[in-house]
């Protein structure tokens, strides 16, 4: 027996729709790109996050200068 409904309009509707949302995302994720992109750090500026840190170990913070390891206080 066969189906007397016709399943190609709803496919088609689906289909549709998916087109749609790719195109909608799409446009979305471009959008976020540009400003993104846009909104980056300018030439010469610095991520204020890591300002002033070099590669390699960090120098101590001065507080830490007085403490002494036992081994200084023996000598």
């Amino acid at each position: 027996m066969s189906k007397s409904s016709r399943p190609t309009a709803q496919k088609r509707a689906k289909e549709k729709a998916r087109q749609e949302k790719r195109q909608q995302k799409e446009a979305r994720r471009l959008q976020s790109k540009e400003r993104k992109a846009n909104a980056g750090l300018r030439g010469g500026e610095e991520d204020p996050d890591i300002a002033g840190i070099r590669p390699g170990p960090q120098p101590l913070p001065a507080e830490w200068d007085t403490i002494t390891s036992p081994d200084e206080e023996k000598k």
